[in-house]
């Protein structure tokens, strides 16, 4: 079941807990990505939510931008032990050292990867997705972000399991996850892709 806003527009209920998730949810998430550090970033931050709310990384984004060289690939697949250290003492971002280390190391297999990295995630896209009737009807993993999750991490990810990679396809607009009634229309297809 979807809410609505003073503006008559519908939306997934998520979207109305903070001003940040609203504006996130209208204009950003389920919208479809393809650029390589537009990517990264979201694999990125997906990653440091795990455990945390997405809120916390919308109010820290610009720190995270800031802090990882605006998620340039080359230059984060650089970082070394001063960079780390130097992250690990940012309270602008999550201070989690595996979290960060999971970052470096994901440019790094960014770098190493034989195919572009949005050839890479769209071959996940499902061949077909329903969009969901209301919140309960949105799964945590698929078959499809577990086939992500394995391949990802056999190419040298880290910090990829199914969930974060499920989330990961929502935020790009692999799959299309707001509800039915909601007014957002990212463009997605239900068809979006021959799966993995």
């Amino acid at each position: 079941m979807t809410v609505a806003m003073t503006d008559d527009r519908v939306r997934c209920p998520w979207a109305l807990s903070a001003q940040l998730n609203l504006d996130y949810h209208d204009t950003e998430w389920g919208r479809p990505v393809h650029g390589r550090d537009a990517l990264f970033e979201r694999i990125c931050l997906e990653a440091f939510q795990s455990g945390l709310s997405w809120l916390t990384i919308l109010r820290k984004r610009p720190a995270f931008r800031a802090a990882f060289a605006g998620f340039d690939v080359e230059t984060v697949a650089r970082f070394g032990e001063s960079d780390e250290q130097r992250l690990l003492a940012d309270a602008g971002i999550v201070r989690n050292r595996a979290k960060v280390r999971a970052a470096v190391n994901n440019a790094r297999a960014v770098l190493d990867l034989d195919t572009d990295l949005a050839t890479l995630l769209w071959s996940f896209a499902p061949a077909s997705h329903r969009r969901p009737g209301e919140p309960a009807d949105v799964p945590a993993t698929t078959p499809e972000s577990v086939a992500m999750a394995k391949e990802l991490r056999r190419r040298g990810f880290a910090f990829v399991g199914p969930t974060t990679a499920y989330a990961l396809m929502q935020a790009t607009g692999i799959v299309n996850d707001h509800l039915v009634d909601c007014w957002v229309d990212t463009g997605v297809a239900a068809s979006a892709g021959a799966g993995p």
